[in-house]
């Protein structure tokens, strides 16, 4: 048999994952640059940079909790963990609320930058905008439905887009702005911003830097999570949050703030005005001046397409993260175990991609409705964020009291004693410091005043009505049954191998796998039996059936090259399925075999196929098996004459 994994073998290294990280969390200031500067004017850039330093903070907090439980769930996950489910589902609920918040804004936004790099001003009108963004948001919902894209190396494309707009407008702003315009003028304390409108835009700069929660659900994906999530984080971020404050400088530079009757409390700045809705391609333009119009004309071009391009990626990735946050919740029955069920094309579950992409259409299509749009989404956003990062820092300090012997990979420092403990220093800075912008955000915006307890009432219904559907507890912890499939190291397998399936079982068997190859950094074998019957020779001329395994092994290798898996395919003529599946997976030196039961066995009083029967008593490795109950995912293949393994 196969060296089983020792340790946490993963795929992500630390430049990669700090480019993931910057490319989350910077593409935000594609929308949030326009909304905070309409708030804080001249003081934008240290808004910016003052939420920037808690926001490494919060971070540390989620870098020693994704290092110490390197599973999906992020803040719901530490939440619940330290105190209960219950507590754990509202810190995801609001979770999703900010996953399509981020899904709604970055649509709404997209069309302003394709329209005005490109010259489109139809589709940067009301309320043609509202429609191309509830567009984007469908279309990017279908293709998610058909297939999912290789998320790593987007977020690498990404990363590289952003970093190369960013580093010219920030150089070529900085030459030709900076210099010439001068920063800091226009600033009148109390008075240009007011002193709401400065404590309003904190809890709005909140949105300069979202991602956290997407890169925090990647544990499960890196390298030794205990040093490359720490430093991946911090590397991102610190890049992230320098651009943010460059990026505004020169945005003030060119935009200075000037009395406007329409702006709060008579001031305004054009970046909060005119450009918020494509602030960077504002920046853009400002450069007509100083520079050659043509070369103008081809800086805008690119900022406008590749702003775009980011925001559409940022709508995706965002389904991804709300697709992970979900998947952990149902596990633990919280939402429905649809939620949980894998797709085979693209390993989130439809109902995730559903719902997510309709409410964020529905918040889209609301701010038709109302006189701030932006400004309300923004708010909302706020609401969600500040309480999860608040209950993400207050769960790691609790875990360091509940469970002092969890293994720490990585600890957030410094620590103080309290109470006997060693506990974060961030986290007791932090953790207040986010909540008392929470209450700002509630006590200077009606928005999350209203929204934001509706929203977490809908939640509490939903977790009711799913706790009482699966007759368990609505106050007690719903502990996953988790498999006898390796008693000294949880499900750490060097090399999985599954035989194909037909039918929708397999499908599922297939996306399983390919999960588990994925965030155990596992090889996979895919193995597709042809089913030779006594009559024909093996040897016999059987082009359809060649031709089927072709078919089905190039989908089954794609599927696994776009989620970075390392895939081989073998195909083998067999009488007996079983026999040949147990020999193939001995001959490869395989740790695990997963397999899929049909219900339709339990209707003929037996619990498994003859292969799978076989299979499990004859395999020299662990075996996985996959049962559903009656009537969820039917097969309609039959079970020993067809093509493929039918168990």
């Amino acid at each position: 048999m196969a060296r089983k994994v020792t340790g946490l073998e993963r795929v992500l290294d630390v430049p990669s994952l700090a480019a993931v990280a910057y490319g989350e969390i910077a593409s935000s200031i594609y929308f949030a640059l326009g909304i905070v500067a309409l708030e804080a004017l001249g003081l934008t850039s240290w808004v910016l940079l003052a939420v920037g330093i808690l926001f490494l903070l919060v971070a540390a907090s989620y870098a020693e909790g994704t290092a110490a439980i390197p599973e999906t769930g992020g803040a719901a996950l530490f939440v619940r963990r330290a105190y209960n489910d219950q507590a754990g589902f509202l810190t995801g609920w609001v979770l999703f609320l900010d996953y399509v918040i981020v899904i709604a804004l970055a649509a709404l936004f997209a069309p302003h930058y394709l329209g005005a790099a490109l010259g489109w001003d139809g589709i940067r009108d009301k309320p043609w905008d509202i429609v191309v963004g509830v567009g984007i948001i469908l279309g990017v919902a279908g293709i998610r439905l058909i297939r999912r894209p290789g998320l790593y190396g987007l977020a690498i494309v990404i990363a590289v887009v952003a970093v190369a707009s960013h580093v010219l407008l920030i150089v070529l702003g900085g030459i030709w702005l900076v210099s010439t315009q001068g920063f800091g003028s226009g600033v009148i304390w109390g008075e240009a911003p007011s002193w709401h409108a400065l404590a309003f835009s904190l809890p709005l700069a909140m949105l300069a830097y979202t991602g956290l929660e997407t890169v925090a659900n990647l544990a499960s994906d890196a390298r030794q999570p205990g040093r490359t999530l720490p430093r991946s984080l911090f590397l991102g971020i610190g890049a992230a949050v320098f651009v943010a404050f460059a990026m505004a400088v020169v945005g003030l530079s060119a935009f200075p703030p000037h009395p406007d009757p329409a702006g709060p409390n008579g001031w305004a700045t054009d970046l909060g005005t005119d450009w918020i809705r494509a602030p960077l391609v504002g920046i853009t333009d400002a450069l007509s001046g100083p520079l050659p119009a043509t070369l103008v004309d081809v800086l805008r071009v690119f900022v406008g397409v590749s702003g775009t391009f980011v925001l559409i990626a940022a709508v995706s990735t965002s389904m991804s993260g709300s697709g992970r946050l979900a998947y952990s919740l149902a596990k633990h029955d919280m939402l429905p175990h649809s939620f949980a069920r894998l797709n085979r094309r693209t390993l989130i579950s439809p109902p995730t991609l559903i719902s997510t992409s309709l409410i964020g259409c529905g918040f889209l299509i609301a701010t038709a409705f109302t006189d701030e749009p932006v400004r309300s989404l923004a708010s909302l956003f706020s609401f969600g964020v500040l309480l999860a990062f608040t209950a993400a820092q207050v769960a790691v300090v609790k875990l360091r009291f509940s469970e002092p012997n969890l293994e720490r990979p990585f600890r957030a420092g410094p620590e103080v004693r309290w109470r006997g403990t060693l506990v974060p220093l961030p986290a007791l800075i932090g953790a207040p410091l986010t909540f008392g912008i929470w209450i700002v955000s509630l006590i200077t915006h009606p928005t999350p005043r209203i929204v934001g307890p509706l929203w977490l009432l809908a939640g509490i219904v939903v977790f009711v009505l799913v706790r009482m559907s699966r007759r368990e507890p609505v106050l007690g912890r719903v502990v996953p049954a988790v498999g006898d499939l390796d008693p000294f190291e949880e499900g750490a397998y060097e090399r999985i191998f599954v035989p194909l399936k037909l039918g929708p079982i397999g499908d599922e068997v297939l996306a399983t796998a390919i999960r588990l190859a994925e965030e155990r950094g596992s090889a996979l074998r895919v193995f597709y039996g042809e089913k030779v019957p006594m009559e024909t020779p093996l040897d016999a001329e059987l082009p359809d059936m060649a031709e089927a395994a072709f078919a089905s092994l190039g989908d089954a290798r794609e599927l696994a090259e776009e989620h970075g898996v390392e895939i081989e395919t073998v195909s083998a003529r067999t009488r007996a399925l079983g026999e040949a599946i147990v020999q193939q997976a001995a001959e490869w030196g395989a740790d695990l075999i997963v397999l899929g039961s049909s219900p339709r066995w339990r209707r003929q009083s037996r619990f498994f196929s003859p292969t799978v029967d076989y299979v499990l008593r004859n395999a020299s490795c662990e075996v996985m098996v996959i049962a559903y109950p009656q009537g969820v995912l039917e097969d309609e293949a039959e079970p020993e004459e067809s093509a493929t393994l039918t168990g």
